[in-house]
């Protein structure tokens, strides 16, 4: 029964997965040009929640420095373009490259701790990012950042909305991995591992092995999120990986429900679109995303999905 009743959870959440692909792909030649940036930001930063849903749902890994992996794709395809000008496929892959290698390197450090000391030196990583990028100026080029970012010429959709639909390809492809990976053996051993980590360790599994991986993995597809990001904002800077930008990774998971990667794809569009609508009254729209993740926090911790389950029950 428990089975049948999962099974029917999947079934209903791919036919409403590919509904909402189907709206995607149809809806932007009828709507405004604002609203279709909005909506490709929205999807850029739903890889980079999702992924880190990997960590911090499945894994029971809390981390704060998702936003260095991010970073690291950005600025790795910003470089690539405006010194070397290189292809839209060569910067996607040296920035995922690059950010999975990154998070090779940091994780052996990482995992060497766990609970809030994981958290804090996540943390930590992050801000060091940002150091780098602030201070780095013949690299980053400091606070000034790297300014005029090409958008890629793909050239198979007419109207401007190439790039758009470019998102919508990959966002679909990316959610169709993180499927088939929380779904694998592989997924349901990290989900065992959330839930009990000496118990898997006695069932014999490399513990260590695993959250390596999936850190690694996480990394590899913020550094795809984050190369997406540079081509649509045009400028990469230190902002890219502050604190604050951290955070709204983080919120986007709890927002929408960790554990659930549909939930913090849900999370990044309420929080993208927030973001926008706080913004047009007052800068101080990450006190407005503080005090959600309060809230969410205090009355709804595991989301709006999990607020929904309670209801339905």
């Amino acid at each position: 029964m428990t089975g049948f009743r999962a099974g029917r959870a999947r079934m209903a959440a791919a036919v409403a997965g590919i509904a909402g692909l189907v709206l995607l792909a149809i809806l932007p030649p009828s709507l405004p040009a604002y609203v279709v940036i909005v909506l490709t930001e929205c999807r850029i930063y739903a890889m980079a929640a999702a992924s880190l849903d990997l960590l911090n749902g499945y894994t029971g890994m809390a981390s704060l420095g998702h936003a260095a992996f991010f970073a690291v794709g950005a600025y790795t395809t910003a470089l690539l373009t405006t010194r070397s000008g290189a292809s839209f496929a060569v910067a996607l892959a040296a920035s995922i490259l690059l950010a999975a290698a990154a998070s090779a390197a940091v994780g052996v450090l990482i995992l060497r701790a766990s609970g809030i000391y994981f958290m804090m030196i996540t943390l930590s990583v992050s801000m060091c990012a940002w150091g780098l990028a602030y201070r780095w100026v013949s690299l980053t080029g400091g606070d000034t950042g790297i300014v005029s970012i090409p958008r890629p010429r793909l050239g198979f959709v007419a109207g401007g909305l190439e790039f758009y639909y470019a998102t919508l390809v990959l966002f679909s492809v990316c959610l169709t991995l993180y499927l088939l990976l929380v779904w694998s053996p592989f997924g349901k051993t990290l989900v065992g591992i959330r839930d009990s980590e000496s118990r898997m360790r006695v069932l014999g599994f490399n513990v260590w092995l695993h959250k390596y991986l999936v850190l690694v993995i996480a990394g590899a597809f913020a550094g795809l999120a984050g190369s997406l990001y540079a081509y649509y904002n045009g400028f990469v800077g230190p902002n890219t990986v502050d604190l604050a930008h951290a955070m709204q990774f983080v919120l986007m998971v709890i927002v929408g429900g960790p554990g659930t990667l549909v939930g913090p794809v849900i999370g990044a569009f309420i929080v993208t679109l927030l973001e926008k609508a706080v913004s047009v009254f007052t800068e101080r729209w990450v006190m407005v995303l503080a005090a959600v993740y309060v809230v969410t926090a205090l009355w709804a911790p595991r989301g709006l999905l999990g607020v929904l389950g309670v209801v339905r029950r």
